[in-house]
């Protein structure tokens, strides 16, 4: 069974391309560190998603419990 020729790691950054294995040390760092943060990003969007569906629901059912309260009267 022949397996596929693997393609050197490139980097893709502001449009322009380089060859990750040939970047010193400390910006492949710097390359780890933003793939981290983005990883972070993505997974607290994602609680926020949760959190306004969540707040959705919360706000629909004290709608619906409030119904039968009257208000109170708008003084003006």
């Amino acid at each position: 069974m022949e397996t596929p020729s693997q393609q050197p790691p490139v980097l893709t950054f502001e449009g322009k391309r380089y060859d990750l294995n040939g970047l010193p040390d400390e910006v492949k760092e710097m390359v780890r560190g933003m793939q981290v943060a983005d990883a972070q990003l993505r997974m607290h969007e994602d609680t926020l998603k949760v959190l306004a569906v969540g707040r959705q629901a919360m706000a629909m059912q004290l709608n619906e419990r409030l119904k039968g309260i009257a208000p109170l009267s708008e003084a003006g």
